[in-house]
């Protein structure tokens, strides 16, 4: 279980100095063992957290259709939510609650083209999430092709009852032996109704390492995630900073809503104070984050 206790006793002295210092700054401390633990517990939930609600957008590019991506992925594929794991099967949904508005930015030539994917004031998916607001993307061309990419911004989005900001972009680094793509999360806020948030830059390769022979299916495609994020959360009053670099890549399938495998440092400062480690490979809503020699589990949502 987390522990929040705190030092009861302290040399008045030094208590006098962490007073006159702790009043000119934000809370940012992961020095002691319970506070590299606090620490550990903010920034292994938040960055998580942050990379599922990306990774969603990332599905949600990609699916929009086969005329800019593979088609059938993210809100636009079908889902086994009885199993309760966000397992994707075959096939598109027909049965929607967003909609899909398509505008050609040149008189002369298809790419730029914008799609806006509109949730209104609340769409719950096959998935199980609810969604509201805009997802408005630019394509400069088809994702399958090398060079091409895709500029998202969100308007008044909405995914359950956390509101997404910033920029994400999505561009086609690979080769045709081989898919891969950079991911680019700018300047991205997210925000809880009661204040707390969540800011995150993060930019990561995405490789995909399984289902390359079947371009437009996505159900049997695997992807390996490198690179680095940092981000800073505000929580009732707390405040920390934290910077993340892959150690052992992390492992999507697009039939599976988790991240399954990987394992990520958890840096404060040049600190690495803990591990967060998505598990061995199984499609399941668990992780856990390593720290003072102990693990803790925690829910992905």
């Amino acid at each position: 279980m987390k522990t929040t206790s705190r030092l009861t006793k302290m040399v008045v002295t030094a208590m006098a100095t962490g007073l006159l210092f702790t009043a000119c700054k934000k809370h940012d401390e992961a020095s002691g063992a319970s506070d590299r633990e606090e620490f550990a517990a903010m920034s292994a939930r938040s960055d998580a957290a942050a990379e599922l609600v990306f990774d969603d957008v990332f599905n949600n590019i990609m699916g929009v259709s086969s005329e800019v991506g593979v088609g059938g992925t993210g809100v636009f594929g079908r889902a086994d939510v009885s199993a309760g794991n966000g397992y994707r099967v075959e096939g598109i949904d027909s049965t929607t609650c967003y909609t899909v508005i398509t505008k050609q930015l040149s008189t002369s030539t298809r790419f730029p083209l914008q799609i806006t994917i509109d949730f209104g004031a609340g769409c719950t998916g096959r998935d199980g999430r609810t969604r509201k607001g805009r997802i408005i993307i630019v394509y400069t061309g088809h994702l399958a092709v090398s060079g091409n990419s895709a500029t998202t911004a969100f308007d008044n989005y909405y995914l359950e009852n956390v509101k997404i900001d910033g920029a994400y972009k999505l561009t086609n680094t690979g080769t045709p032996d081989k898919k891969s793509y950079t991911t680019q999360v700018i300047n991205a806020k997210l925000s809880q109704p009661n204040g707390n948030y969540v800011k995150w830059n993060s930019e990561k390769k995405v490789a995909q390492v399984e289902g390359g022979a079947t371009l437009f299916i996505g159900l049997d495609d695997v992807f390996s995630i490198s690179g680095n994020a940092g981000g800073s959360v505000q929580m009732d009053g707390r405040y920390f900073q934290w910077s993340t670099a892959i150690t052992a890549p992390l492992i999507k399938r697009y039939t599976c809503r988790f991240i399954s495998k990987g394992t990520l440092s958890l840096m404060k400062g040049n600190d690495a104070v803990a591990v967060l480690d998505y598990g061995p490979g199984v499609c399941d809503n668990k992780a856990s984050f390593s720290v003072n020699n102990e693990d803790h589990e925690i829910t992905l949502h």
